[in-house]
C-alpha cells in the first residue's frame, strides 16, 4: 500500500516537471510577458549600493519596447513585455563553475533553481522570467564573468556594471540573457568570441560584407572584419535575426 502511494507521488512529481518543461519550451507569445528583476549588490561596496538605489522600472522601458517591436515584426501581432523591479536581495546566486564537467553543471543548475525558489516573489501571479542582476562597481572590477540563463525554469544570473555610463551595455546583456531563457542560443565562436557567419551577423547578405553596421543580439558584437569586431553602444545597434526569432518561437 505505502509503496503504491510513494510510486503515485513520484509519478505526480514527474508529471508536474514534464508539464512545466513543456511550458518553458512552448511560450504563448499572445500573453503578456512579465519579467521580474532582482538587483543584488554583488561586491558589497557602498558605491554599488548607491547605484542600485537609483534603479527604477523606467530604466527598463527601452528594453521593453525593443522586445515588443522585434516580436511584433516577426509575429505580425503585438506581444507585451512588462519589466518589474523586485526586492533587492542579499544572497548571491550560486556561481557557474569554471570549466566544469557535466555533473558539476547539473549540480549547479539544481542549486540555482533551489536558490530561485527560495527567492520567489509574486507579481500578480508567477513571473514569466526571473533575472537576478548582480551589480559590480567598474572601478574595482574591470571584466565581468559570463552571465547565464536557463530555459528550464526561466531564470538567469546576469552580471552588470553599477555605473550610469554602462547602462546601455547593461541593457544589451540583460536582453541577451532574457532571450536565452526563451531558448535562444549564442551565435559567437566560443574559442574566439567572434560572431559566427552567417547566423551571428545582422546583415549576412550585405555587400561588401564588412564592416557591419549592427550586431546580432545573440552574437553580441559588430563584425568589422573576418577576425575583428566591436561592442555595440546600445540596443539600437543590435538586431534579432531570423535564426534567433525561430529559436524563441516568434517565427515559424
Amino acid at each position: 500500500m505505502w509503496k503504491k502511494i510513494r510510486v503515485l507521488c513520484l509519478l505526480i512529481i514527474l508529471l508536474i516537471v514534464a508539464v512545466n518543461a513543456w511550458k518553458d519550451k512552448n511560450q504563448d507569445w499572445s500573453k503578456p510577458i512579465f519579467v521580474l528583476l532582482h538587483p543584488i549588490n554583488a561586491d558589497g561596496l557602498p558605491s554599488t549600493q548607491a547605484y542600485i538605489q537609483t534603479l527604477s522600472e523606467s530604466n527598463m522601458r527601452e528594453a521593453q519596447q525593443y522586445l515588443q517591436n522585434n516580436a511584433q515584426s516577426y509575429r505580425g501581432q503585438p506581444t507585451y513585455f512588462y519589466f518589474k523591479l523586485g526586492c533587492e536581495l542579499k544572497a548571491l546566486p550560486p556561481k557557474v563553475p569554471n570549466e566544469a564537467g557535466i555533473l558539476d553543471v547539473i549540480l549547479w543548475s539544481l542549486k540555482f533553481r533551489f536558490y530561485a525558489w527560495q527567492q520567489y516573489e509574486s507579481i500578480d501571479g508567477a513571473p514569466s522570467v526571473t533575472l537576478f542582476l548582480n551589480y559590480y562597481d567598474p572601478q574595482h572590477i574591470k571584466i565581468l564573468k559570463h552571465s547565464t540563463a536557463l530555459e528550464n525554469g526561466r531564470i538567469g544570473s546576469v552580471n552588470l556594471f553599477a555605473s550610469a555610463k554602462q547602462s546601455e551595455q547593461n541593457k544589451i546583456v540583460l536582453v541577451h540573457e532574457l532571450l536565452h531563457a526563451f531558448g535562444a542560443t549564442d551565435k559567437y565562436d566560443l574559442a574566439t568570441g567572434q560572431p559566427q557567419f552567417p547566423i551571428g551577423y545582422a546583415y549576412p547578405n550585405q555587400q561588401p560584407l564588412f564592416p557591419q553596421a549592427k550586431a546580432e543580439l545573440m552574437a553580441g558584437y559588430i563584425p568589422t572584419s573576418k577576425t575583428t569586431s566591436k561592442m555595440p553602444e546600445s540596443l539600437q545597434q543590435t538586431v534579432i535575426n531570423e535564426a534567433t526569432a525561430l529559436e524563441v518561437g516568434w517565427k515559424k
